[in-house]
């Protein structure tokens, strides 16, 4: 496959990505249940935080090596 098909391919495949993200979010909010939502929303919190705590940590260990 040539530069141009493959630049014609990932463009097109791009736009249908696109379209189908700007939906995915929306159509969950309207089908998820509550209980569904919460537990989403907790895992995302924990993420969170285990990324903060070790950025946190990262830093001290930077400061005390100093």
């Amino acid at each position: 496959m040539n530069k141009e098909k493959k630049a014609l391919l990932a463009e097109i495949m791009s736009e249908l990505g696109r379209k189908g993200g700007k939906i995915g979010g929306k159509r969950s909010l309207q089908t998820i249940t509550p209980e569904e939502r919460s537990a989403r929303a907790k895992k995302a919190a924990t993420a969170a935080a285990r990324k903060r705590t070790a950025q946190r940590l990262e830093r001290e260990r930077k400061a005390k090596g100093k």
